[in-house]
């Protein structure tokens, strides 16, 4: 039997990913027992699958850059979260910004147009595609009515990301009562909030949120009469006690590379999996230290039917919560969160990334998982602290030390030039005294 205590985990890979899985279903169909999905309703486009690609490199890669700035014991992340609503910033980018925000996303070379329209058919394609598995993705905009858009932006939101736009006072309490509210409905109460109270700056200009709600249950679930306390070793070598669930003689997708071995647990009717790995030494902080979207790929390749003598899981709830900023800016966006970014397809107004900040929730036991994500992208106005000089003004030109003013004056038109006098005197022959000529 596989012996899950000989490997020190401190940190578990969550990947709810599309593809088929092995055995027994959740009942009988009408003419016997439901097969697993094995295939889309209909074949990814060309730009849909360069997505899909891209955006799992971008999780891995994500991970490793949190895990090494983010000491906590557990980390937990929603790659589709992030990446989806950071597309929908790119729609507000422009030059450099754009460029950096591609890289990081690793979607170099890809249109506007491409992304949006790969984004919009993914939803539809992961929302509809196991009836015994809920999944919902919602997006949405929430402007400060103190500042100006472009129209174009929003009508990106709406129309390739199904998303909601609202127009708000960020200085009104029950502004961050709604976007909290949101969260929660689009959570079913998992994440309440995202935002605290005073989180919200009321000169914060724009903020764009996507939620990610996941309820699946196992497509062989656990007995819970077979769930009792097991030891579980953590990285320093220390054990704690944990409930653990347990399945014997069960077929499964098992899998091994030279780094780690993993098994994929199904959900509902088989398109959604769980892929839980082990490193083979060490720890996965260590393993991910070197790994890239090529070893998860090759990880997942390995996988095939097996049938496994025993399979025992900690049951457990975790909920995790993350500025992603640093990370993001180590992936190639750094332009974005600082004074230089150029988001002027958003708004006239010059405007920077002031954080990305995502929270999640997961909870695994015998029925099967529930997890939830919330990102929240908060664009800002560019701090700064200036002196426009856009209306007539007075100058003086002095000397400090004595305070002799040299030159004093009253500029009403910086681009008139009055070099004559606006009207010559008379001479004074010709002065007029009380009314009357001066004969001098």
């Amino acid at each position: 039997m596989f012996d899950s205590r000989r490997f020190p985990v401190i940190a578990v890979t969550f990947v709810l990913a599309l593809g088929a899985a092995c055995g027994e279903p959740l009942g009988p169909g009408p003419d016997g027992p439901e097969p697993p999905l094995e295939e889309l309703p209909r074949p990814l486009t060309a730009s849909e699958a360069v997505v899909v690609e891209r955006s799992n490199t971008f999780g891995i890669e994500l991970l490793r850059e949190v895990l090494e700035v983010d000491d906590r014991t557990n980390v937990v992340l929603s790659p589709l979260s992030a990446s989806m609503v950071l597309a929908m910033t790119l729609n507000g980018a422009a030059g450099t910004t754009l460029d950096g925000m591609r890289t990081a996303l690793r979607l170099e070379g890809l249109s506007h147009a491409e992304i949006n329209d790969s984004y919009r058919g993914l939803t539809g394609l992961l929302t509809d595609l196991d009836p015994l598995v809920e999944v919902s993705i919602a997006n949405s905009a929430w402007a400060n009515e103190r500042y100006s858009f472009h129209q174009a932006f929003f009508d990106a939101v709406t129309d390739h990301f199904d998303g909601t736009v609202e127009s708000r006072d960020f200085g009104d309490p029950n502004t961050l009562s709604e976007i909290n509210a949101w969260v929660d409905s689009s959570t079913r109460g998992l994440i309440e909030r995202i935002l605290r109270e005073g989180d919200l700056d009321p000169d914060q200009a724009l903020l764009l949120l996507n939620a990610v709600y996941f309820d699946g249950p196992w497509r062989t679930g656990f007995d819970p009469e077979d769930t009792a306390p097991g030891l579980f070793m953590r990285a320093d070598g220390s054990t704690v006690s944990v409930e653990m669930m347990h399945l014997t003689d069960v077929e499964l997708p098992y899998g091994r590379t030279d780094d780690l071995v993993a098994v994929e647990l199904p959900y509902g009717g088989g398109a959604y999996s769980m892929v839980v790995a082990l490193p083979w030494d060490g720890t996965p902080r260590e393993v991910l230290a070197g790994m890239d979207a090529s070893g998860w790929k090759a990880l997942i390749a390995s996988l095939e039917p097996r049938v496994l003598d025993g399979l025992s899981l900690p049951r457990f709830v975790m909920a995790y919560d993350s500025f992603l900023n640093d990370a993001l800016t180590d992936m190639g966006m750094e332009i974005a969160f600082t004074r230089q970014a150029d988001f002027s397809d958003l708004s006239p107004q010059p405007l920077c990334m002031d954080f990305v900040r995502q929270k999640t929730f997961i909870e695994v036991d015998e029925a099967g998982t529930r997890a939830a994500a919330v990102t929240a992208v908060g664009i800002g106005p560019v701090s700064f602290f200036g002196f426009l000089v856009d209306r007539p003004f007075l100058f003086a030109i002095r000397e400090r030390l004595s305070g002799t003013i040299l030159f004093v004056g009253v500029i009403g038109d910086p681009a008139a030039s009055d070099a004559e006098p606006p009207e010559f005197p008379a001479p004074c022959s010709q002065r007029v005294w009380r009314g009357q000529t001066n004969p001098g």
